[in-house]
């Protein structure tokens, strides 16, 4: 399928084209207008006419079939609940298409159940979503379809009593996530400890002694950056200024208008990641507190965050990289290049912006 076709249809020109599909993180002034080429490449099967350009080179054509890529969401239902893992869903189109792949399907935690449905329709195992201990109903592992020439992506740490029928049915499989796991399967990672290691240690040096976090609790490595580096500055975890969420917008938001009302009121609020600090901003627009200006922190360093309301101090993931080097893993292991569960851990940085200042308590 053609350019020409694309352009057509998504009633723009060949030249914009051209250079949404070709130029990583090329962005048309009108994002809706990428997003729509994106959609309308991906149903077309679109990939980049490197034939050609191979002829040029003197490089024979693969004619083999093309690799496939599938993505499951772990955590959340909707790309449009984290929009860290939206941009990387973007930035992942972007790569497949420079490495000659397909992208193949968005599943969530209940397509992922389905797989193991039998002809009752009982569930092999379902994870209740919940901010406490997950309960697990089991049953025998049924016979799951290996899907050929295809890997699977996971956005997000994979519930480990589905990662079974993952295994069944993914050859190839790849994590992106800042909770390393105990090798299970080669991921790419920006560790969430060290992400709040580097946010609390910001704040601390502010002077801030009283200090929130909003975000999960269990098995989050977020979480244990936060209460270490409380516990080497030798400042008491106080039980008040945690609060469990499950790192959404709206939560961030409830959240905050809770603080807001409370009488003990912490100086400065960590939030495990950027969708939760912009329903904490949100809120503080909202509802002012004459004389209460908490600073705000957050993960992600997502586009929009330098927009906000004040522009949010954050640590930088880098997003680009761990996508190009998730799909790379997929490839070597694809091409048995290597056998043993390999992580690579890649660093993040602080991005000083407006939304924290200094404090004397």
């Amino acid at each position: 399928m053609s350019i020409k076709e694309i352009a057509k249809r998504a009633n723009t020109s060949i030249s914009t084209v051209s250079r949404v599909l070709n130029s990583p993180g090329y962005q048309c002034k009108q994002k809706e207008l990428s997003e729509k080429i994106w959609e309308i490449a991906k149903e077309l099967n679109y990939l980049p006419n490197t034939a050609a350009q191979n002829l040029r080179r003197g490089i024979r054509s693969d004619t083999k079939e093309k690799f496939t890529v599938d993505v499951f969401l772990t955590r959340y239902d909707s790309l449009e609940q984290d929009y860290f893992f939206r941009e990387l869903y973007q930035l992942l189109k972007e790569e497949l298409l420079a490495q000659g792949c397909f992208l193949g399907q968005l599943l969530t935690t209940m397509d992922v159940t389905n797989f193991t449905l039998d002809a009752t329709k009982t569930p092999e195992s379902i994870p209740y979503r919940s901010i406490k201990q997950p309960m697990v109903e089991t049953k025998p592992v049924l016979d799951i379809e290996n899907k050929k020439n295809t890997g699977l992506i996971l956005f997000g740490k994979c519930p480990p009593e589905l990662y079974p029928a993952l295994k069944k049915r993914y050859t190839y499989i790849v994590g992106i996530d800042r909770n390393p796991t105990e090798y299970l399967y080669d991921e790419v990672i920006c560790n969430g400890a060290t992400a709040a290691e580097k946010a609390l240690e910001y704040l601390i040096s502010l002077g801030h002694r009283s200090i929130a976090y909003i975000g999960n609790c269990s098995y989050e490595s977020r979480y244990i950056g936060y209460y270490q580096s409380l516990f080497q500055h030798k400042i008491p975890l106080n039980h008040e200024n945690i609060h469990v969420s499950n790192q959404t917008e709206a939560e961030g938001y409830k959240i905050m208008m809770s603080i807001l009302e409370s009488k003990n009121r912490p100086t400065a609020i960590f939030c495990a990641n950027d969708t939760t600090a912009m329903g904490v901003l949100k809120a503080m627009r909202k509802k002012r507190k004459r004389g209460y200006v908490p600073s705000i922190i957050s993960i992600d360093n997502i586009e929009g965050a330098e927009y906000t309301t004040p522009p949010l101090t954050t640590i930088t993931i880098p997003k680009q990289e761990m996508v190009h080097f998730a799909i790379s893993l997929l490839l070597d292991r694809k091409n048995g290049n290597h056998h043993a569960p390999v992580r690579l851990e890649l660093p993040c940085s602080l991005c000083i912006r407006e939304s924290c200042t200094y404090v004397n308590e």
